[in-house]
């Protein structure tokens, strides 16, 4: 059994890591890698992955050691396809508009379980859920033990990032203590959303279809946990960082159920974040910033959205020097966009980061303070809760 000790020194680095892990320390990759090295792969499409999965042991909860990522499906295959021709087409691209964050009317929800497991603290289930076609999304709620109707937060980590975080015990403990619920999964053009598509294709030569998707599906899965009747609905917030902050600025701006929202380095103001951002590859840089490609995501900018957020409870951070990912001209473009009720933070470079948060593991307590504290149910189910805080507008160095 590990020492106490040892446990103390290694959990804060690894919930750094879970924070960071394909998030804002984890978009620093080469702009310039060759693109032949994507383009020349043969593209893989996972086939049945809308399936409804066999009822193992009746239907009885499934041990997560198998790879959760890719559960067994009836009929599930890897196809590769070697003419890019050949890969399917959505049946109906008009569809979804991809113009701006509304929701549009008409999308309707398949949800399909395919896991649920019981574990010390926690309740962790898998659901494949879809609304649009050759594109399943695995959604992960987390539920703390022993709370009925727990509030809830969205983790929407940044690009690239997978799903992997969820299946760590460790990490599950931590984001449901206090009583909350997590809900996690990958934006458009992402990890498990990456089949039945160009091996080329990435959220960031895909802009305008990862942004809109990507917000469009906040609100549909805060359609689907509403229609749950297990979490509380009037206290959602989302934790955000990169393109993940960006999606929530714009979910929370046309979505009035979304009462919190904490921000780590937004995307925004795609004309700069374009030409100046160390995530773009050198290759495709100069046809990201044509006019055409511009003119796709001129209406889907989180700095127009920033103002008109609906919640009063905004956490705005920024890590400002050793991070190339979001230029510094954005980040100021993003500040003078905040409104009064927007709490400014900003830390010198990430040691600094590693040292007020990570290290303390306070990464997420701001968001759930913002919701309100929850206790353990009463055997009648009620439940004792205080009020959200309210913070004015502030900067920390």
């Amino acid at each position: 059994m590990r020492p106490p000790y040892l446990a103390t020194k290694i959990l804060p680095w690894f919930l750094f890591l879970c924070i960071f892990a394909g998030g804002a320390l984890g978009q620093q990759v080469p702009a310039s890698a060759p693109a032949a090295e994507q383009s020349a792969a043969p593209t893989a499409n996972r086939k049945g992955v809308s399936a409804k999965p066999s009822q193992q042991d009746g239907g009885s909860s499934t041990d997560l050691t198998q790879d959760a990522d890719k559960p067994n499906l009836s009929g599930a295959q890897s196809v590769v396809v070697k003419d890019e021709k050949d890969i399917p087409k959505r049946k109906d691209p008009d569809y979804e508009d991809w113009s701006k964050p509304e929701l549009p009317h008409g999308m309707k929800t398949e949800a399909v379980p395919l896991l649920k497991t019981e574990h010390n603290g926690f309740t962790r289930e898998l659901i494949s859920v879809q609304w649009r076609d050759l594109d399943p999304i695995d959604l992960w709620v987390i539920k703390p033990a022993g709370v009925q109707n727990p509030p809830v937060v969205l983790y929407l980590y940044s690009y690239p990032s997978s799903n992997a975080r969820y299946k760590d015990d460790q990490f599950c403990q931590f984001v449901t203590r206090n009583g909350f619920a997590a809900v996690g999964f990958v934006s458009a053009v992402t990890g498990q959303r990456m089949h039945d598509r160009a091996m080329k294709d990435t959220f960031v030569n895909q802009l305008q279809e990862a942004l809109a998707t990507s917000t469009h599906d906040v609100q549909m899965i805060l359609n689907y946990l509403g229609k749950r009747g297990d979490l509380d609905m009037n206290r959602v917030g989302i934790w955000g960082d990169g393109s993940g902050a960006s999606i929530a600025i714009m979910a929370a701006a046309v979505d009035s159920r979304i009462k919190a929202l904490d921000l780590l380095d937004p995307w925004g103001d795609w004309p700069e974040w374009l030409a100046k951002s160390s995530l773009v590859r050198q290759d495709e840089r100069a046809d990201l910033l044509k006019p055409g490609f511009l003119k796709m995501v001129e209406h889907l900018d989180p700095v127009d959205y920033l103002p008109q957020v609906k919640t009063q409870q905004v956490r705005l951070q920024y890590i400002q020097n050793g991070l190339t990912v979001t230029p510094e001209v954005v980040e100021k473009k993003m500040e003078a966009a905040a409104p009064s009720n927007v709490s400014l933070v900003y830390y010198e470079n990430t040691q600094q980061f590693l040292a007020d948060v990570a290290s303390k593991g306070t990464g997420f307590d701001w968001i759930k303070e913002r919701l309100g504290s929850v206790v353990a149910a009463h055997p009648s189910g009620a439940q004792n809760v205080t009020s959200p805080l309210g913070e004015d507008r502030s900067s920390a160095r």
